[in-house]
């Protein structure tokens, strides 16, 4: 499976479009060649190098397994029209929250796909941490993509 992100150079920089010192859009992103037996996709976007530690931006789950693209900008509700749900981020917010890094070193921002065998039929709205739980066991293949920001 690979995963591409149209507007971001890969380990490039992120354009300030996607984040919080621009609109604050999320990303069109596309995969490619799930195994088979997929069911569902997760998304992840995290910080790594957020200095109070792994800091998640956004998290999508149970999006149907016949969607492999996201189109930019996506609502920051809960429950998207096809069926997708989104979680809380670090800020306790549902949906995307672009990069935010304070000043210093240009942070890596991973973007994720997760391929998963099942639904995880969690409500929308779960923290990460309930995520991860769900995720055990199910995961089929990941593919990720990584970009930087910096201020």
């Amino acid at each position: 499976m690979e995963v591409s992100v149209a507007a971001l150079p890969r380990e490039g920089l992120i354009p300030k479009v996607f984040t919080a010192d621009g609109t604050d859009f999320s990303p069109a992103m596309t995969w490619l060649a799930p195994p088979p037996g997929t069911k569902s996709f997760v998304v992840i976007m995290d910080d790594p190098d957020a200095p109070m530690g792994l800091w998640t931006h956004w998290t999508l789950y149970d999006l149907p397994a016949s969607v492999t693209s996201l189109s930019e900008n996506l609502p920051k509700a809960p429950t998207l029209p096809n069926g997708a749900h989104q979680g809380r981020n670090t800020w306790g917010r549902c949906g995307y929250n672009g990069p935010s890094p304070p000043p210093g070193k240009p942070h890596r921002y991973f973007f994720r796909v997760l391929a998963m065998a099942e639904y995880l039929d969690l409500p929308a709205g779960v923290p990460r941490e309930e995520l991860d739980s769900a995720l055990k066991g199910k995961v089929l293949a990941e593919s990720s993509f990584m970009a930087k920001y910096g201020r």
